[in-house]
């Protein structure tokens, strides 16, 4: 075979119950195995089949690594995470032929090449003076309610409710069992606005037949009109830019005393945003004094799930965590995920994803001639933290010429990435440059939302190939994926010995 298909499998999860399947290690079977799906949960509903082999775990091949390892990268993941999957027959016969599984040939198939589960829908609705603009009927065939009379241009039609659509949820509650006096009893006393989960005509089709509820941690938020926000913040010199403080008045951890330009400010936090994640955790039942330690120990750049306000209010409304939707809160104009960025056009194509150019969310290539005066820059960097920026560009000067800008942030040296190189070890790479430097630099909005998303930044984003690409990019045993993050969440999963299991067999519930 000159190549085969993974499928590309996502599951999110509602915070603190299971993705529904064993991860195995099992005597005299190779890889990591998928055992016992939860019948109707989420990993079978997305294309999972008893046997198949896990290769991947958030862009990161796993075949070769402990058990343990492959564990621990899952629960890291948190509410979301992302599989490349091979079914036994397909693995089995690929390691016969001694194939490497590190690299495929064909494209992905997502979730098994099978159709995208339906999701429910979260609308939001603020009560206008001539109401909602929607009635409700009762089910003729099959119990529940339905909106009916959903009027074109009014609220309700607004928010993104269309008739048939079956209610589920009111403010958090089931309504699945209630009267029709009850729900119209729910709506009024909910005061001038709802929170309704819903079900369109596919996603009840969908779910029709099968064991699983429906609620609103599978639903998409697309349709509300307020959003968390994913921030990625730099720690600068001075810090991230910020105070994190409690309010006696209210639950919650909030930011206050935002630096004006600051890295905080740059990336978009607002004055009394509140924090209900770091690195895709749940902090809400945290104290102080963890969250700070969560925010140290991220290292160079921390991941905030933060909601102002008013989308505060509405997710609570709803009775639903902000958390739950962390992939929602990644816009439109974001960078690829690292699925796309497996898949990005060769540098010879002149097809680049869009979604990466669109927005100017993709690194710079400067090459640099040495003057009498030098490259015209100075370089910068945060003691103890790995990473290097650029600072004090000379005007007119080489690097000023190149298009290099203060706080560019350094990915590569000559075709060489060093973002994990010492300050010494960076500058001892330029020296070596003598006449001509090359450097692929990122400005710190666009670093700050690739590196979040887990895309490696390479010249493969740009387009276009350089002299390095080829030692650099495509050396043996070197692979774009090697150098992908694994998404932030940090969150337990429950682990157990089977007792039925083989003797060295190990058996793993996520």
């Amino acid at each position: 075979m000159s190549g085969y298909k993974p499928r590309l499998i996502s599951l999110t999860k509602r915070p603190g119950s299971t993705f529904g399947f064993f991860l195995r290690l099992e005597q005299g079977e190779d890889g990591h195995l998928i055992r016992s799906l939860d019948m109707g949960g989420q990993a079978e509903l997305a294309g999972m089949k008893d046997g198949d082999r896990i290769l991947r775990v958030n862009g990161k091949f796993v075949d070769g690594l402990l058990h343990s390892e492959v564990v621990d990268l899952v629960r890291n993941s948190g509410v979301s995470v992302t599989f490349h999957i091979l079914d036994e027959a397909s693995y089995k016969h690929l390691k016969t032929q001694g194939v490497d599984l590190s690299n495929p040939q064909s494209p992905l198939a997502a979730n098994g090449a099978a159709e995208q589960a339906p999701k429910p829908k979260l609308c939001y609705l603020i009560k206008s003076k001539l109401g909602y603009g929607f009635s409700l009927r009762s089910g003729k065939d099959e119990p529940g309610f339905f909106m009916t009379e959903v009027v074109p241009g009014k609220v309700a039609h607004m928010a993104g409710v269309k008739g048939k659509d079956r209610v589920l949820e009111i403010n958090g509650e089931t309504v699945e069992e209630s009267s029709h006096n009850q729900i119209v009893e729910k709506i009024k006393l909910s005061g001038d606005g709802l929170m309704i989960l819903l079900a369109d005509e596919e996603a009840q089709e969908y779910y029709k037949n099968k064991p699983v509820k429906i609620g609103s941690w599978l639903a998409t938020i697309k349709y509300l009109p307020h959003k968390p926000r994913s921030i990625s913040i730099i720690n600068g010199s001075d810090g991230y830019g910020f105070l994190l403080r409690e309010d006696p008045r209210q639950t919650g951890h909030f930011m206050k005393a935002i630096d004006k330009g600051g890295p905080a400010d740059r990336a978009g936090m607002k004055e009394a945003d509140r924090l209900v994640a770091v690195d895709g955790k749940d902090v809400e039942k945290c104290s102080h004094e963890q969250v700070v330690d969560m925010i140290r120990q991220s290292g160079r750049t921390c991941s905030f799930l933060v909601v102002d306000k008013e989308t505060d209010q509405m997710f609570k409304l709803g009775k639903v965590s902000p958390v739950v939707f962390c992939e929602d809160a990644k816009t439109s104009s974001s960078p690829p995920s690292y699925s796309e960025a497996l898949n990005l056009p060769t540098p010879s194509s002149s097809s680049l994803a869009p979604q990466v150019t669109k927005e100017g969310l993709k690194p710079k290539l400067c090459t640099m001639e040495k003057t009498s005066g030098g490259f015209g820059f100075h370089l910068n960097s945060i003691q103890g933290v790995c990473g290097q920026y650029i600072m004090e560009v000379v005007k007119g000067g080489a690097a000023d010429r190149a298009g290099l800008e203060d706080e560019d942030i350094v990915v590569e040296i000559n075709g060489v990435n060093v973002e994990k190189n010492s300050h010494e070890e960076v500058v001892a790479m330029i020296k070596r440059s003598e006449s001509t430097l090359e450097m692929l630099v990122a400005d710190r909005s666009a670093y700050d939302q690739l590196t979040a998303k887990g895309v490696a930044i390479t010249r493969r984003l740009l387009g276009k190939t350089s002299y390095a690409q080829v030692h650099s990019e495509e050396s043996p045993g070197t692979s774009l994926e090697d150098n992908l993050k694994a998404a932030g969440a940090r969150e337990a999963v429950r682990e157990r010995t089977s007792s039925s299991s083989s003797e060295g067999s190990i058996d793993v519930k996520l």
